[in-house]
């Protein structure tokens, strides 16, 4: 377990890769409880040409994203190596999701999220999205642990 990981350390512990890692950083990290979660939000982000190009704003589905990849580490950080290789994350559904706020690039978009239960394979979150002190989203949902094929 970490107190704090970086990208490089991310990408050890999810299968995601560029430009689909959202998460630049996991710190404040509480073994298979919580953590917070840093994406760094830039004018050169992928999403931005295409997602509303005059006004750019990070998507919500991708702030979604951002919770599950956030929880995936958090998880797989806590878990025991052989636990968690050749197993993927996928979200299984999202109970409430609200944005409260537009996330406009050049910007650090700080989750904090919190693993409410688990059991088995079956793991329920909670998170919030801040930039600075401003509430932008937040959300609960599911998660399973399956092999890999």
């Amino acid at each position: 377990m970490s107190e704090k990981l970086n990208k490089d350390q991310i990408r050890e512990l999810l299968p995601h890769r560029e430009p689909m890692l959202l998460i630049d950083e996991l710190y404040d990290i509480k073994k298979l409880t919580s953590a917070t979660a840093v994406v760094n939000v830039k004018k050169t982000s992928f999403f931005v040409q295409g997602h509303f190009p005059e006004n750019p704003v990070m998507p919500g589905v991708l702030i979604v994203e951002a919770f599950g990849q956030a929880a995936a580490a958090l998880t797989a950080d806590g878990l025991d190596k052989s636990t968690y290789e050749n197993k993927l994350v996928f979200l299984m559904g999202i109970e409430k999701a609200r944005f409260r706020n537009p996330v406009i690039p050049d910007c650090k978009l700080k989750l904090k999220i919190e693993a409410i239960r688990s059991h088995g394979r079956v793991w329920k979150y909670k998170g919030e999205a801040f930039v600075e002190h401003t509430k932008m989203a937040d959300a609960i949902w599911s998660a399973t642990i399956v092999d890999k094929k």
